[in-house]
């Protein structure tokens, strides 16, 4: 089972990624797969922001439906200056920018850095949108 680690880049992170995981809950198929998690505490913090939107994506169906609601999130109006980071648990990933996504390319994007079998061979997999 592939792990999704979605990453809200914006003026207000922590803000974005609460609302994209309510998003996300509101999605049947993605029903109890979608939680928010945050980096551990560093020394002397006492928490810490749950700033990224981590998602249980099983084989096909669920990578498809992800790219659709992650396209209808982002198409809201106040998105337009947000970009997302999703990767993989081993750190392969790419960065979504809103004002240029489109919409056939996010699910391809998405297939590319998160299905099984990317990222082993090591070589950088970070793709800009």
């Amino acid at each position: 089972m592939t792990t999704a680690l979605i990453s809200v880049l914006s003026e207000d992170p922590v803000a974005d990624a609460e609302s994209l995981t309510d998003w996300l809950r509101g999605e049947p198929a993605l029903a109890g797969k979608v939680r928010r998690t945050g980096a551990p505490p560093r020394p002397g913090q006492l928490g810490t922001a749950l700033d990224t939107v981590t998602v249980l994506l099983g084989a096909g169906g669920p990578l498809t439906v992800l790219a659709s609601c992650l396209r209808a999130w982002i198409a809201q109006p106040r998105r337009s200056d947000v970009r997302l980071t999703v990767r993989r648990e081993d750190g392969s990933g790419v960065e979504i920018d809103a004002k240029r996504v489109d919409g056939e390319d996010l699910e391809q994007l998405l297939r590319r850095a998160l299905e099984e079998g990317s990222g082993r061979d090591g070589a950088d997999r970070d793709v800009r949108e």
